[in-house]
């Protein structure tokens, strides 16, 4: 697989002014194993089986977080990315004492409240209203203070009615609603974030991410796992990339997060790179014309699946003709990964005349500026015959193509359109007929 960067030994979160003498957090050669057993009896037949044939089961250690060192000061929103079992949530845990470090010493200043899990902290049987008096009670406060901040958290958590109802009838987005206005509510001077903001609505997530910014300029210490990049960089000063339960790379958000993109596109397109040699796609036509190879291509003109808003595409079909034909068309078909066709450029609409075809030959559509949004992409080729319905040579969706995020800030829908806004300041006249004069040439 790709290579990692080396990560520095020991590295201090910078804050924005150096105004506190103690970190808010500060973990030195931090490591944490899990011990498990696999294929572990699950019932009393399988125990019975196990003990009949002497099967013994070794103990294998699973190290989590590995020799992580950093410090991270007051005030700071710190993001910690890196791929799915990579050990985010258990750094976590242990910076929130929910569990304890194999190895290494853990420093924390000041409250913490943490949104780890969904349901985490709530009693099933209690209702909305009895948890979070639970909830603010284990985080420190007494019942006068939970009553002062208990119709702020009923109203920022949009849950009404509900808020008499027991939680395990609660749906995943009652339950993060109730437990993020429960944890922002109760002061604290840290605050950590795992990803559980993915499961509410947008408007919701829109409003956890504008108080959790209230709450940074506040100066609340902030840890936040997401898998949105866009998010961390907006919020986040810091990055601290994980992989295999180890630092591999700590730093300025900007930094981390362009090293953190180049590494997640090199493995994507070495799997699409493996998808699309693998083949596997449907195939259909009379084979007068073959199609022998499809490549993808960067402006420099060299092979690529990776791609951002606005690159340059180019698609060459190799083909082989077999014997002559007349005016063969040649078509494109793109498609998003869930079905949607976005366009299907051909020959004939495209004015490209071929005449009598034989033998081999290329054929290049150029796409100057590509407008497709970030996300993954499939692309028909076919070569048909240009008067009758008769395919020569149909791959349906086989080769995939990624656009990647940094080639534009759109975010809605699934193409950037080649446009422009344009402002212009005009002066109050209250006795002109038309608001504004009449538009000009464009």
């Amino acid at each position: 697989g790709p290579r990692l960067p080396n990560a520095p030994s020991c590295y201090t979160i910078r804050p924005p002014m150096s105004t506190q003498s103690q970190p808010a957090i500060r973990l030195q050669k931090v490591s944490k194993r899990f011990a498990f057993t696999p294929d572990t009896p699950q019932s009393v037949l399988e125990s019975l089986i196990a003990f009949a044939t002497r099967r013994r089961t070794k103990t294998q250690d699973l190290w989590a977080v590995r020799d992580v060192t950093f410090t991270i000061e007051t005030g700071q929103c710190v993001g910690i990315i890196g791929r799915n079992g990579s050990g985010k949530s258990s750094l976590l845990k242990l910076v929130a004492r929910i569990i304890q470090p194999t190895t290494g010493q853990i420093e924390v200043r000041g409250r913490v409240s943490a949104l780890l899990e969904l349901g985490a902290g709530f009693h099933q049987d209690l209702t909305g209203r009895e948890n979070i008096y639970l909830n603010a009670s284990v985080l420190g406060l007494n019942r006068a203070q939970t009553e002062a901040l208990f119709d702020e958290i009923v109203t920022f958590s949009e849950l009404g009615r509900f808020i008499d109802m027991p939680v395990k009838h609660y749906s995943s987005g009652m339950y993060m609603r109730l437990g993020f206005s429960v944890a922002i509510h109760v002061r604290p001077d840290i605050l950590i974030v795992d990803e559980i903001l993915a499961v509410g609505d947008q408007s919701f997530q829109a409003k956890c991410i504008d108080r959790i910014m209230e709450m940074k300029r506040a100066g609340v210490t902030i840890l936040f796992i997401s898998h949105d990049l866009s998010t961390i960089g907006n919020l986040c000063s810091d990055v601290i990339w994980l992989d295999r339960g180890r630092v591999c790379q700590i730093g300025p958000t900007e930094h981390v997060l362009a090293q953190y993109r180049d590494h997640l596109f090199q493995r994507v397109g070495e799997q699409l790179n493996i998808e699309n040699d693998a083949g596997g796609f449907r195939r259909w036509g009379t084979r007068q014309i073959e199609i022998t190879g499809v490549r993808l291509l960067d402006e420099a003109g060299d092979e690529a699946t990776i791609f951002r808003t606005g690159d340059r595409l180019g698609v060459e079909i190799a083909y082989d003709a077999h014997e002559p034909v007349a005016a063969p068309e040649f078509g494109l078909a793109f498609y998003r990964h869930d079905g949607l066709h976005i366009t299907g450029p051909n020959t004939r609409a495209g004015g490209l005349e071929m005449g009598m075809v034989e033998g081999p030959g290329v054929v290049r559509y150029t796409i100057d500026r590509l407008p497709f949004l970030p996300g993954r992409y499939q692309l028909s080729a076919a070569i048909h015959d240009s008067e009758r319905p008769l395919a020569y040579d149909y791959h349906e969706e086989a080769y995939a193509f990624r656009v990647v995020e940094g080639g534009t800030a759109e975010r809605e829908g699934f193409l950037a359109l080649d446009a422009a806004w344009e402002w212009y300041s005009l002066p109050v006249d209250e006795t002109a007929e038309m608001p504004y004069p009449a538009a000009g040439p464009i």
